[in-house]
C-alpha cells in the first residue's frame, strides 16, 4: 500500500510538473508575436510592469520561467533594471491564478479535458488551434495531477506516523519552511509543493497553518532558479536575480511572525482548506507587490548596492543579446537573434566606413582596428548561427522556419562583406602603404563618391531587413543596378585618366579597380536582403 501511494505521488507530481510545462507552450505558441510584443511595450510605468508579469506570467505558467526571461532581457539591454521591478512582483501574482483554479475543484473533469485538448491537436487544421489546444491538454493535467495526488494519499488518514510528523510540522514552522524550500528548489517548480498542499488539503491531511510555511518555502525556492541562471551574466542580469530574491525573502521576514494571525485572517474568508491555501498564496505575493511597488526607485537604489558593479572589470567581446533562457520560446528567441544581427550589422558597417579612411590617411591603426572588428563579425556569425541552431530544436511554425531562413542570410551576406573588407580592402590598402602610393585627386574622390553611396545602400538594406518594407526592398534593388552602372562609369573615368598618363593613376590602377570590384561585390551582399522580402510582396 505504501509503494503503491509513494508511486502514485511521484506518477502525480510529474504529471503536474509536465502539465505546466505543455500548458505553458501552448500559449506561448497560440500567442505568438503578440507575447513579445507585450514584453516590448514595457515602459518606465511599474504600473504597467506588473501587469505585463501577471499576463507574461500566466502564458508561461511560471513565474520561474518570467524571472529568468527578465534576468536575460535586462542582461542584453532591452529592459533596465527599475522597469523589471513591477514584471517581478506582477510574476508572483500572475503564478498564483494557476493555483487559485486548482482551488475550485474541477479535477473530476479533468479526463474529459484531455480528450478535447487532444482531440483539437490532432483534427484542429489552424496552428493555433492546435496550440490552444496543447494549453487545454496542459491544464488538464494540472487538474489530473492534483486528483491523482488526493486519492493516493487517502490512506494517510489512518496514519499514525503521518500525524506525528504533521504535529511536528506545526510545532516548527520554520522546518517546514526549509523543507519546501529545498523541495522547490530540487524541481525548479513552486507549483509542485503547492499542489502537494493542496492534495493534503482536500484529504484533511492539513490545515492552513501547517501549510502557511510550506508556501514561504516554496516562494524562497523558486529564487534559487533565478539566480542560478544569473551566474555567468552581467551585474544588471544578476541585480534582477537578487531584486526577487529580496522581495521574497523580505516578505517572508515580514509575514512570518504573524503565521497565525494570517492563518486566522485567511480562515474567515472561506472553510475550504484548498482554497484558503491558493488564497494564502495569493494574498502573500500580493501583499508583497503592494508594499514595494510605490518603492522602486528606492529598492532599485538598494539591489544595486547590494549588487555593485566591480571598477576596473574588462568586458570581453561576446555576444550581447543571445539569451539561453527564452529559446523554448521562438518568439522571444527570434526577436533576440535580431538584436544580435542588427549589431553585427552595425560592427560590419562601422568596418566599411572606416575603411575609406586608411585609403586617404594610410592609417595603420585603422587596419588594426578593422581586422579586430572582423573577428568580432566572425564570432557573432558563429554565435548566432549556432544559437538558432539550438532553437531549431524546438518545434517552429512555417512561418518561423521562414524567419530562421531569412535570418541565417542576413547574417551570412554580413559576414562575407566583413571578409570583404578586411581580406581584400585591407591587403589592397597595406599594398598602397607599403609601396607609399597616392591616389590621383579625381580617383580617390571618386572612390569616396562610391564608397558614400555603398553606405547609404547598406543603411537602406538594413531597415528593409528590420521593417519588412517592400518599397524599401525594390528601392534597395534599384539602387543595385544604378551602381553597378556608376562602378563601370568610374572604371571607365580610370581608363581614361591612364591615357592621359597620369603618373598616380598609373602606379595605382590595380589597386584602383579592385576597390571598386570589391566595393561592388559588398553591394550585391546588402541587396541580397530584399528579395526575399520582394518575393512575399509579389506573393500577397
Amino acid at each position: 500500500m505504501t509503494n503503491l501511494m509513494l508511486f502514485s505521488l511521484f506518477g502525480g507530481m510529474a504529471i503536474l510538473l509536465y502539465g505546466m510545462r505543455l500548458a505553458g507552450e501552448g500559449l506561448q505558441r497560440a500567442a505568438g508575436a503578440r507575447l513579445r510584443t507585450i514584453v516590448s511595450s514595457l515602459t518606465k510605468n511599474r504600473f504597467l510592469g506588473l501587469g505585463v508579469g501577471i499576463i507574461v506570467t500566466v502564458f508561461l505558467q511560471s513565474s520561474t520561467a518570467t524571472i529568468i526571461m527578465l534576468v536575460g532581457f535586462v542582461g542584453s539591454g532591452l529592459m533596465t533594471l527599475p522597469q523589471s521591478i513591477g514584471v517581478i512582483l506582477g510574476a508572483d501574482i500572475g503564478t498564483t491564478i494557476t493555483v487559485q483554479l486548482l482551488a475550485f475543484r474541477i479535477y473530476d473533469y479533468a479526463i474529459l479535458f484531455v480528450g478535447i485538448g487532444i482531440t483539437m491537436m490532432l483534427l484542429a487544421k489552424s496552428r493555433f488551434l492546435k496550440n490552444i489546444g496543447e494549453g487545454i491538454l496542459g491544464f488538464s493535467f494540472i487538474f489530473l495531477s492534483i486528483k491523482i495526488m488526493s486519492d493516493s494519499l487517502m490512506p494517510l488518514k489512518s496514519s499514525e506516523l503521518f500525524k506525528s510528523v504533521l504535529m511536528a510540522l506545526l510545532a516548527n514552522p520554520l522546518l517546514g519552511l526549509i523543507i519546501s524550500a529545498i523541495f522547490t528548489t530540487i524541481v525548479h517548480s513552486s507549483a509542485a509543493i503547492i499542489g502537494l498542499a493542496l492534495a493534503l488539503g482536500l484529504q484533511g491531511l492539513i490545515n492552513i497553518e501547517a501549510a502557511i510555511p510550506l508556501i514561504f518555502g516554496a516562494n524562497i525556492g523558486t529564487c534559487a532558479t533565478a539566480i542560478i541562471s544569473s551566474v555567468g551574466s552581467n551585474i544588471e542580469a544578476k541585480r534582477v536575480a537578487a531584486a526577487h530574491t529580496l522581495f521574497k525573502v523580505l516578505g517572508v521576514i515580514i509575514f512570518f511572525p504573524f503565521i497565525k494571525p494570517f492563518a486566522d485572517f485567511v480562515i474567515s474568508m472561506t472553510d475550504d482548506v484548498p482554497r484558503q491555501i491558493a488564497n494564502a498564496h495569493t494574498l502573500f505575493n500580493g501583499a508583497i507587490a503592494i508594499f514595494f511597488l510605490p518603492f522602486t526607485t528606492v529598492m532599485t537604489d538598494v539591489i544595486t548596492r547590494i549588487v555593485p558593479e566591480r571598477p576596473g572589470e574588462e568586458k570581453k567581446f561576446a555576444p550581447k543579446y543571445l539569451d539561453k533562457r527564452v529559446l523554448s520560446s521562438p518568439v522571444l528567441a527570434f526577436g533576440q537573434a535580431k538584436r544580435e544581427a542588427l549589431r553585427m550589422a552595425d560592427i560590419a558597417h562601422e568596418m566599411l566606413r572606416d575603411s575609406i579612411i586608411v585609403f586617404k590617411k594610410d592609417d595603420p591603426d585603422m587596419i588594426d582596428s578593422i581586422e579586430k572588428r572582423d573577428d568580432y563579425v566572425d564570432l557573432l556569425d558563429r554565435e548566432i548561427k549556432l544559437y538558432l541552431t539550438r532553437l531549431s530544436n524546438e518545434s517552429l511554425t512555417p512561418q518561423q522556419s521562414k524567419v530562421e531562413q531569412d535570418l541565417l542570410a542576413f547574417i551570412n551576406d554580413l559576414e562575407n562583406i566583413g571578409d570583404v573588407v578586411d581580406k581584400n580592402l585591407m591587403e589592397l590598402a597595406k599594398k598602397k602603404v607599403k609601396n607609399g602610393l597616392v591616389f590621383s585627386h579625381d580617383g580617390i574622390n571618386e572612390i569616396e563618391k562610391f564608397y558614400k553611396k555603398i553606405l547609404e545602400n547598406f543603411e537602406i538594406g538594413v531597415s528593409a531587413f528590420v521593417s519588412g518594407d517592400a518599397g524599401l526592398a525594390k528601392k534597395l534593388l534599384a539602387n543595385k543596378v544604378e551602381l553597378a552602372e556608376m562602378e563601370r562609369e568610374l572604371r571607365q573615368a580610370h581608363i581614361q585618366r591612364l591615357h592621359k598618363g597620369l603618373k598616380e593613376s598609373i602606379d595605382t590602377s590595380s589597386i584602383h579597380l579592385d576597390v571598386l570590384s570589391n566595393l561592388r561585390r559588398i553591394n550585391s551582399y546588402i541587396s541580397n536582403v530584399a528579395y526575399p522580402i520582394v518575393e512575399i510582396s509579389d506573393n500577397s
